[in-house]
């Protein structure tokens, strides 16, 4: 990254606004790489940035941010204002990193956790049109937890041409074997398998599934419908062949430490018991489908096949230990945003996703009824490359 900037650039000035600065946290693992390098011990790589101000809108008990801060000079202020222009009346900063991921705050009716993500970004760009200057922000995983909100902060930083960027690692992830989807290619089904919690992983989850279908030809055309299925009903879809069965055998032979590659021999629907499936209508027709499979599953896998009928099947592979090595490739997008002022991936893609995850929750509220999202008409092709 850095040879590819230049040794010589100067270090961009960043703020960070964040929920709760806590060990392990995202806030920690994003943000403390600024000041700890990558490796989170002071040893690794450092980035070409340098944090220097921070807003935290919690203060948890096992907050590490005060002794971050006291350590390495970091002003930390009470208002996300104070915290953009440094006290002053101008813009201070370069960039703008927006974690707003843990934290103690209430859940929507559909179950999806209400972080003030609007309520942050719109102090930011308050301060955009205060003083007539924007920087490129970044927004860590979804936009908002609602269709409204998300759109809302996508157009605002469209309006006032902020360079702006979001989402999770999933998408930087390292993939076992390395496969994509060929650039172009006709996509007819694409079949992914997660776990854990449908409103936090399950983002991750759409996130996968859409780097790799936006891929596809025409770029992304926009989605026709939704719907998610519980239980019982996962199984009859399959049974009945909602979904190709190949796929989804295809995704599960690719995953490395899950309880179904320890215990091969016990049916899927016997370790799984509480199965949840979202399912995608695309407009142009494609179509996916994505199983959360606690207990036969604890890491991402994904298989798809083109008209032509070939098929192709990855993992999604996470360090699931500090310092969290996937976030680094995450950081160095940020980074490259920072220094070029151009979006290293579309914010479109967390767009999409981030309205997905609020559609399917929906459905599930309502039963597994088909959720129309006629309004996810917009259009993208993104020339970013894995």
């Amino acid at each position: 990254m850095l040879a590819a900037l230049g040794c010589a650039a100067p270090q961009k000035r960043i703020a960070a606004v964040v929920t709760e600065y806590r060990h392990n946290s995202h806030a920690d693992v994003i943000v403390s790489r600024l000041l700890l390098t990558h490796t989170l011990d002071e040893k690794g790589e450092r980035l070409n940035l340098k944090l220097v101000s921070l807003y935290t809108d919690q203060v948890p008990e096992n907050d590490t941010s005060r002794k971050w801060a006291k350590k390495f000079n970091v002003p930390i202020y009470k208002t996300v204002e104070e915290t953009l222009t440094l006290g002053t009346d101008k813009l201070a900063v370069d960039g703008v990193l927006l974690v707003a991921e843990h934290g103690k705050y209430p859940k929507n009716a559909s179950g999806n956790t209400i972080f003030p993500k609007r309520r942050l970004f719109n102090e930011v760009q308050k301060v955009f049109r205060k003083t007539g200057q924007v920087v490129p922000v970044f927004v860590d995983k979804h936009l908002a937890d609602n269709w409204a909100d998300a759109k809302w902060l996508h157009d605002t930083a469209k309006e006032l041409k902020v360079p702006l960027m979001a989402g999770s690692s999933l998408p930087v992830l390292w993939r076992y074997p390395p496969e994509d989807v060929k650039r172009g290619a006709k996509l007819e089904e694409i079949v992914a398998v997660s776990y854990h919690t449908l409103d936090a992983y399950g983002f991750h989850a759409l996130e996968m599934v859409q780097c790799l279908v936006e891929r596809r030809a025409g770029g992304e055309t926009g989605v026709k419908q939704v719907r998610c299925l519980s239980g019982e009903a996962v199984w009859r879809a399959m049974d009945e062949g909602m979904f190709d069965g190949k796929l989804l055998d295809a995704a599960l032979k690719r995953l490395k430490r899950s309880p179904i590659t320890r215990q091969p021999k016990r049916p899927l629907r016997e370790l799984a018991k509480a199965p949840d499936m979202f399912v995608i209508e695309y407009r142009d027709g494609l179509k996916a489908f994505v199983l959360t499979l606690n207990g036969a599953v604890n890491e991402w896998g994904v298989a798809w096949k083109t008209a032509a009928g070939m098929q192709k099947s990855t993992t999604f592979w996470t360090q699931e230990a500090r310092p969290y090595m996937h976030f680094t490739y995450l950081v160095k997008g940020t980074e490259k945003m920072f220094h070029t002022g151009q979006p290293t991936w579309p914010a479109e893609r967390t767009l999409m996703t981030s309205a997905l995850l609020d559609t399917l929750l929906i459905s599930k509220s309502m039963n597994g009824a088909v959720v129309r999202t006629d309004y996810l008409d917009f259009k993208y092709s993104p020339d970013w490359e894995w």
